[in-house]
């Protein structure tokens, strides 16, 4: 089985191990073979042997010339010096070819600690780098398919991993924020091409129907009134839903201008509030002019506004308040008297054709949130029931230089 084969762990493991045993092995052989042919080198036996044997005949020549008893004494003297040399160096001889073989049982000894302890060393590290990728790797899958990732981390590892699993939670966030918004904008495209198929439909036929009903109401007798003023009715609504769907359909668009909120929402709720309804608008004295698109803008606030009333059925209180906040931004709020949205209501209020209305489209709150958002803002809702709702629209100012804000 080649290296390639083996799980990453088993290699790591490999590699680590290889890393510490074949120095070790080197080493312990290079000892082992220079302790064997050194020692018996160091006994210094077979000169020792050479000595003695020159030694003697020496002694021999000596013997057989004339000498005194002091050199007789000398003579004995060195020979047994000599003797006793010659048994130590066979004594040191007979010990290293004992410890040779002691040494290398040491050697080995010492091999085998070193090699478990590589092989501990190896298995704790290659844990400690193999766990946390392996988590990782499957990490890497979870965010592939979308999947949540785990809260705790299995393999820890070193610090540097716990960075890591931050910086691919944060991806995976990021990811899943992008897939959301992509999504959105795919679902929301959808709508609004449907949208534009709807207004297109509904228009080619209402122009003719318009033409005939009021051509019907000039001709037809009293007996037919009250029909011709059904049809005169309902192709008017059918025309108002034309319009809804073919706004809904496109960005807002024209050209841009500088705008003062608080007169625009004076304007539309002069024109959206019946004078049933009390309304009163609110502005702030430091709240900037807007640029943008006054048509649009105008519709979004008149839809808020129609919903307002529609929801206190004609009747109560519509409080419109203006104010600039600290993050340079313009907040149009509406608030009604109205009995509020449902908890479970009020996150789907912003999408396409979801209505309680009857005959309702389902697009004013979804034109709303459009256009704000074509404008680099957002729209929020708060309600509770009985205690009416708020409608926030959050428009950022833009500010080419900030002296010109001070």
């Amino acid at each position: 089985m080649s290296l390639k084969q083996l799980g990453f762990r088993s290699r790591l493991f490999l590699i680590l191990a290889l890393f510490a045993l074949v120095p070790s092995v080197v080493l312990t052989a290079v000892w082992g073979g220079t302790m064997a042919g050194l020692l018996p080198r160091m006994s210094g036996a077979a000169a020792w042997d050479s000595v003695a044997a020159t030694g003697a005949r020496a002694l021999s020549v000596a013997r057989r010339q004339p000498r005194t008893a002091k050199g007789e004494q000398l003579l004995a003297e060195h020979e047994r010096e000599l003797a006793t040399s010659v048994t130590r160096a066979r004594q040191f001889e007979y010990l290293i070819g004992r410890l040779v073989p002691v040494l290398l049982v040491v050697g080995l000894g010492i091999l085998a600690a070193l090699a478990f302890l590589a092989s501990r060393a190896a298995g704790h590290l290659s844990r400690q780098a193999s766990r946390p990728l392996d988590e990782l790797v499957g990490w890497t899958e979870r965010i592939r398919l979308g999947e949540p990732l785990p809260e705790r981390a299995e393999g820890r590892g070193a610090p540097e991993f716990e960075v890591l699993r931050s910086g691919m939670r944060q991806m995976a966030a990021d990811l899943d924020a992008g897939r959301r918004v992509a999504l959105e904008k795919e679902r929301l495209e959808a709508f609004r091409e449907s949208a534009r198929q709807v207004a297109h439909e509904l228009k080619n036929p209402l122009t003719p129907i318009r033409f005939a009903v009021e051509q019907l109401k000039r001709k037809v007798g009293p007996e037919l009134s009250e029909v011709v003023e059904v049809l005169s009715v309902e192709s008017a609504r059918l025309e108002s839903m034309a319009r809804s769907f073919a706004q809904f359909g496109r960005l807002p668009e024209g050209p841009e201008a500088e705008l003062d909120v608080a007169e625009l929402v004076r304007d539309v709720a002069r024109t959206a509030v019946p004078l049933t309804m009390e309304c009163s608008v609110e502005a702030g004295p430091d709240v900037p002019l807007l640029r943008g698109q006054h048509d649009a803008l105008g519709r979004a606030l008149s839809n808020v506004l129609l919903n307002a009333v529609d929801a206190c059925a004609g009747q109560g209180r519509i409080v419109v308040r203006v104010a600039m906040t600290a993050a340079w931004e313009v907040v149009v709020s509406v608030h009604d008297s109205g009995p509020g949205i449902p908890r479970e209501r009020l996150g789907t209020i912003w999408d396409p054709y979801v209505t309680s209305k009857t005959g309702g489209t389902g697009l004013g709150l979804a034109i709303v949130k459009q256009t704000v958002k074509a404008h680099g803002g957002r729209a929020e809702a708060h309600s509770s029931p009985g205690n009416g709702t708020e409608i926030r629209l959050i428009l950022p100012v833009r500010r080419s230089d900030p002296a010109e804000t001070t």
